[in-house]
């Protein structure tokens, strides 16, 4: 792995923003994710245990298991493409950092959030399922922009009310948030936020949550070393070495560490995405512009994770509730190669029409998200969680197709949303 080419300069308009193969991983992770959490509310007699996570304290994974460290993989990938084009675009380092900044804490706040999405109703004073439902909304709104329609004249300039409704959602739904997490009553009258004394209750800081700080981890990374393949590898290895180092007690005394885990959080799952960033920088380096040299590169990041996994497995396992390092090497060498198969598809004039839907999926999957870990209260608050239970029960083929479906239905449905002008941007 050699030391890339200097960046394009801010007049290289050829700056990738967007690439399909990463879109359509994204699409296919997406909708594995909701595949399998709504799997998860099946019965153990129905789904057997290998389309379900692998036992908490075992040595081992599924393919479930690979579901959020993709995500991170998928983030770290677009790292260089989102901040690479800012920074193409000669904006302000300030103004880049303060969006990452932003970014993280939305992340941080719906996370805390989700984790906290099951209030007592008797404690509350009204159903939580409502609750929950209301969250999940007021999130949608809060990071909701409208992007207006298209000119039909491009002489002629007028305003849009887009902007304007954009606002008022964003203030409906951020005044929503903050009044259902004061709101918040857990069955021994735990809360999410208290003001006298101020406090937030976070348990963990949910999927979201984790994604926000693996993302701040990567984005300082590439500010320091942009597209530079050595430092990018050396980070990646220096951060998976934080997880040993917090076995064995080096930051138990670090203020840090009471406030994130530094070995599993900002370590090893900042790991996984500095590995996106460092495959990702194949897409916008000179010397990897040919389909030959970006396959032979990621095959031979896929063999490194692969080794690396075998050789550090006999120290602490794979497991995916600990963050081990060898979990976080085989998630990224299986990641790296299926994005390799979806990017061949789409460089492919025969097949690339099969990546396609994918990639409309996964263009902005956000919402997609918030809709699958809405469905379960929506549908008890409207009194349909015991229909669409009883349509698993049967066998293992209902299960897998009303799981499949839901998937289906969840991202068309955010894709027209999103056509319709309507996407969360954090």
């Amino acid at each position: 792995m050699t030391t890339t080419a200097a960046r394009p300069a801010a007049s290289d308009s050829s700056f990738p923003t967007r690439v399909t193969s990463i879109d359509a991983l994204r699409g296919l992770v997406m909708f594995t994710m909701i595949f399998v959490n709504d799997l998860a509310g099946v019965s153990h007699q129905v789904v057997p245990w290998w389309m379900r996570h692998f036992k908490a304290d075992g040595n081992g994974m599924t393919f479930v298991d690979l579901v959020f460290p993709a995500f991170l993989f998928i983030v770290g990938m677009s790292i260089p493409l989102s901040l690479g084009s800012r920074l193409n675009r000669a904006e302000p380092v300030w103004k880049i950092l303060f969006h990452v900044l932003i970014r993280t804490l939305s992340l941080l706040l719906i996370g805390i959030l989700m984790v906290n999405e099951s209030p007592d109703s008797a404690q509350l004073g009204w159903s939580a399922n409502l609750w929950s439902t209301l969250m999940y909304l007021a999130a949608i709104l809060a990071f909701g922009s409208i992007a207006p329609p298209p000119k039909s004249d491009p002489g002629v300039t007028t305003k849009s009310p887009g902007r304007m409704v954009a606002i008022l959602f964003r203030f409906a739904g951020f005044l929503g948030l903050a009044f259902l997490a004061c709101a918040f009553r857990g069955r021994n009258g735990e809360r999410i936020i208290s003001l006298s004394p101020f406090f937030i209750h976070t348990s963990w800081y949910g999927i979201l949550g984790l994604i926000g700080w693996a993302y701040l981890v990567a984005c300082i990374v590439f500010f320091l070393f942009r597209e530079n393949r050595t430092a990018l590898l050396g980070c990646m290895v220096l951060l998976m070495c934080m997880y040993p180092a917090a076995r064995t007690g080096t930051f138990d005394h670090f203020w840090l560490n009471h406030l994130v885990g530094m070995g599993e959080t900002l370590g090893s799952q900042g790991a996984i995405t500095v590995g996106g960033m460092l495959l990702a920088s194949i897409l916008i380096t000179p010397e990897t512009a040919d389909h030959g040299a970006r396959a032979w590169f990621t095959l031979l990041f896929v063999l490194g994770c692969v080794g690396g996994a075998l050789l550090l497995h006999g120290l602490y396992g794979i497991n995916k509730n600990s963050a081990t390092p060898s979990w976080c090497l085989w998630a990224c060498a299986i990641t790296g190669a299926l994005w390799l198969l979806l990017h061949l598809l789409c460089e492919s004039r025969s097949f690339g029409l099969l990546a396609k839907p994918l990639a409309i999926a996964g263009s902005n999957v956000l919402l997609a998200y918030l809709i699958s870990e809405m469905l379960p209260s929506a549908l008890d608050l409207f009194h349909l969680g015991d229909w669409f239970s009883r349509l698993a029960e049967a066998n293992l083929f209902c299960a897998v197709a009303r799981s499949a479906g839901c998937g289906v239905v969840i991202l068309v449905l955010s894709v027209l949303i999103n056509r319709a002008g309507f996407r969360l941007k954090l």
